[in-house]
This record gives C-alpha cells, structure tokens and sequence, in this order.
C-alpha cells in the first residue's frame, strides 16, 4: 500500500514538474492596467539590485511587461511604488509563455541591476533633463558625470550611459543667435572654457571631440549608450570631425576650416554618414 502510494505521487509530481513552474509568479503589466509605468521600471531595477531573483521582461507581450518571482517583499514594494501587479497561477504562466512562443514576442532574463552614468552638466536643475527626472521619478540609482569624469577614464565604472540634450560640436547648442547675450548663456561658455582648458585643450569644442572620442571607446569595448534628442547626431558630428575646426567663429573665437565639409570622415561614426554641415550661427541646426 504504501508502496503504491508513493508511486502514485512520485507520477503526480512528474506531472506536475513537466507542466512548469510549481509556483505563483507576479505579473507586472506594461499596457494601460498599468498605474504607473516609470515606477514599475524601478521595481524591476530593484528586484535586480536587491537580489530577488530574476526578473522576465516579455517582450512585446501586454508593451513589455515584466514577470517576477512570487515575494512579499516585491508585493510590498509594488504597494509603496503604487505599481499594478497581477498574482499568476502556474498555469497563467505556461499561457503566457505558449502566447509568447507563438507569436512575435520574446522573453528577455535580466539577471543584474547595471550601474548607470548620465552625462549632464553639475549645474543641471532636475527640470533640466529628461533623463534624471524619469530616473528620479521611477526611483532607479544613477551618477552624474561631466566631461572631466569622461576623459579620467570614468566611463568604465559603469554598464550603463545616457545622453540627453547635449552638443558634442562644442557650439553650446547652438543657442548664438538667439541668447548669446544672455547671462545664462555667457555663464555656460566661460564654465565650458574653464573646463577645456584645465583639461589641456584651446577651444571648447576640442574638449566637446575629446569627450565623444571617449564615448565611442566606451561602446567599442562593451559600454551601453543611450542617447537622445542633439546627442544623436551631434556626437557622430564630432567623431567625424575630429582635427577639423567646423565651428563657425562667432561661437569659438576660432577661425573656421574652409574646407571642413570635405574633410569629414563618416567611418568614424556611428550611426550617419554623408551629412552636410550646417555652418550659419543663425540657424539652429547642425547638419541636414
């Protein structure tokens, strides 16, 4: 008898370790049953940070929804963060995975909370960025860096970089012909100018090249960057540029190559090529 018993369950729990996991698991939708997108990002940043296993992200299932192990302790912090969650059932689980399966979705494993830099000027107000203000906001960790962290070699303590609104042509966005007469402006230059040339350059758009030389390093040697807004097209501007003064002399007080356009290198860059410089200080643009 007993030993039928024990056959019998020794067959259940086959059975049951065939279908999937024995255990709930807790469901952070990305659609609009979601109460706060933002900070269900920082939910899953801190199940990573505090090692609480690993968090799924469904690609594409329900926006990107995210699939954690059943804890109280997440259930709490969902709670606090005002995140909504839904508790699975085994059986959920295994239909969300066939829907997956079968459709053009997929599951990511994050295994680790990355370390994250963001690129943004000591003097930034937390209105001044899009990228701290989600980040504060969603309550993931992030470190501030500037152009002397950069060239120190900084970068490298981190997974994770993030560029927002910012000119790697040292044109100072550009913002000439509208506010070159304003405090605020005249104050960015001087701070930029004191910066390049305590860090050995001339010019503020030597030491704008420098920093985007740099980044690149940091993405060819397996550093993740995410950029934004002017950072996209101004950081291959400079990569491209680099040893050619394109900056037109009522920015930088520096004479302007002629001949800048034609000595453009695109091999340089990461993502265009063939732009066309737009060298008038009037116009708030930097190239087609």
């Amino acid at each position: 008898m007993i030993y039928r018993t024990l056959i019998v369950f020794i067959s259940l729990l086959a059975g049951l370790l065939g279908a999937g996991s024995l255990y709930s698991e807790i469901l952070v939708p990305m659609d609009s049953a979601q109460t706060d997108h933002l900070k269900a990002y920082g939910l899953a940043f801190r199940v990573l940070e505090q090692n609480r296993g690993t968090v799924q992200w469904l690609l594409n299932y329900r926006d990107g929804s995210f699939l954690f192990q059943d804890d109280q302790e997440v259930v709490k912090q969902a709670h606090v963060m005002g995140v909504s969650y839904q508790v699975v059932s085994p059986a959920a689980v295994e239909k969300i995975r066939k829907e997956i399966a079968e459709n053009n979705m997929d599951i990511v494993e994050l295994e680790k909370a990355p370390k994250i830099a963001v690129y943004t000027p000591p003097t930034s107000r937390p209105w001044d960025d899009a990228v701290t203000l989600a980040l504060d906001y969603a309550q993931i960790p992030f470190t501030k860096i500037w152009d002397e962290d950069v060239l120190q070699g900084k970068l490298h303590d981190y997974d994770w970089l993030h560029l927002h609104h910012e000119d790697f042509t040292g044109q100072l966005g550009k913002f000439y012909a509208t506010y070159r007469n304003a405090p605020w402006y005249i104050a960015m230059q001087e701070r930029n100018l004191q910066t390049a040339k305590e860090m050995g350059f001339q010019t503020i758009p030597q030491l704008k090249t420098a920093v985007a030389v740099r980044i690149k390093e940091y993405v060819v040697e397996g550093g993740f960057l995410f950029a934004m807004c002017a950072a996209t097209d101004t950081l291959d501007i400079a990569l491209a540029a680099q040893g050619v003064d394109i900056v037109p002399p009522e920015i930088d007080r520096t004479p302007m190559d002629p001949g800048a356009q034609n000595k453009l290198q695109y091999d340089h860059c990461f993502a265009f090529k063939d732009f066309k410089l737009v060298v008038r200080p009037e116009i708030y643009e930097y190239s087609d």
